[in-house]
């Protein structure tokens, strides 16, 4: 008989913290870069084009003796039926053994690695003492995005944000986002509950909403896209030097959240090439002869691990294309399967 953790969607929530979601992300990062970890194939399937279809993405972490998948589809005719449309999960196996660990739901692991990658990117490529943070999108991503990023980057005292077609969605969110902030982060956390009470107290923050997205762009220093766009958002002349680019929005072919002439002037960096070129940010720039694999600078992890610098001077535009890999899911799932272990937290089934 092999134990089989099952671990619902709430008891998930309550098992991460971003602090460590970020290190997590940072470590599959590392791995891959060290050839201490490889994706598989990606898998995408229409049941009903438009209607109804279905991804998974996987990979095999050998420096954590774990591999796996995590599944996502979308059904869109589900809220009708009292469903929802979005449904996903993570399963973990040990790369030992083959194994199956636990599995669990997929949503809050999908938000907080990737509210960790945008906060990451910022990390590694934008200048230390930026202040002014632009949030392109205000959907279920964006407290992530703005967590990760008050974690990593200490001297912000600004957030912008703009919604494409509803200033009123955006203003509805800047001035409710501390008190979801403190709901979500501090309310919620046992660990490091000193540190999310320092950054969530810090009262030199504004946050303030924009229906002018290129005064926006001119002002900020940090711009994070999280958007389902399939057009540019920001245009290459509104982007002043110095600025940093953590684009997340961009995971599927067609979809695009800035001009894709600002790679040719900036210093570009990936999670996985062959992603970025095929349904990432990069993918436009790359297909139309704008740039080569050869301008994109390196991985993130090679710039974590020292190996690649990544901004050379206070002057650079950098983009980190975001496209999110399988690798950040599973170290964050294997992470929750340790820690609901300890805390005697899921249901254990006999396989």
């Amino acid at each position: 008989m092999i134990p089989f953790r099952v671990i619902d969607q709430e008891n998930v929530k309550k098992l991460l913290e971003m602090k460590s979601v970020i290190e997590l992300v940072e470590r599959a990062y590392t791995l891959k870069e060290m050839k201490e970890a490889s994706l598989f194939p990606m898998v995408f399937h229409e049941f009903a084009p438009g209607k109804a279809d279905m991804d998974i993405k996987s990979g095999h972490l050998m420096g954590a003796d774990i591999f796996g998948l995590k599944l996502v589809s979308w059904f869109g005719d589900n809220p009708a039926k009292n469903l929802p449309a979005l449904v996903g999960f993570v399963l973990v196996l040990d790369s030992d053994t083959g194994v199956p660990k636990g599995m669990m739901s997929g949503e809050p692991v999908t938000l907080m690695r990737t509210g960790a990658a945008g906060g990451i990117g910022a990390k590694y490529l934008a200048r230390p003492e930026s202040e002014n943070l632009l949030l392109v999108g205000c959907g279920h991503l964006a407290p992530y995005e703005i967590m990760a990023t008050l974690i990593t980057m200490e001297n912000i005292k600004k957030v912008t944000v703009y919604h494409a077609s509803s200033y009123e969605k955006a203003t509805t969110f800047s001035t409710s986002i501390k008190e979801k902030l403190h709901e979500m982060f501090l309310s919620s956390y046992q660990d490091d509950h000193q540190l999310y009470q320092t950054l969530l107290e810090r009262t030199v923050i504004e946050y303030v909403a924009t229906d002018d997205i290129r005064q926006a762009t001119e002002e900020a220093d940090i711009i994070i896209t999280a958007t389902p766009s399939r057009k540019p958002l920001i245009l290459k002349e509104w982007v002043k030097p110095g600025t940093h680019f953590s684009c997340i929005g961009a995971d599927m072919a067609g979809k695009q959240e800035i001009d894709e002439n600002l790679f040719t002037t900036a210093r570009v960096f990936v999670d996985d090439v062959t992603q970025a070129i095929n349904v990432g940010e990069t993918k436009i720039a790359f297909h139309k002869g704008l740039i080569s694999k050869d301008d994109i600078i390196a991985e993130m992890g090679s710039v974590i691990l020292g190996r690649t610098p990544g901004r050379l001077s206070d002057q650079d535009i950098t983009i980190y294309d975001s496209t999110g890999i399988a690798l950040q899911d599973l170290i964050t799932a294997d992470y929750i399967l340790k820690k609901a272990e300890e805390k005697g937290i899921g249901s254990v089934v006999q396989l």
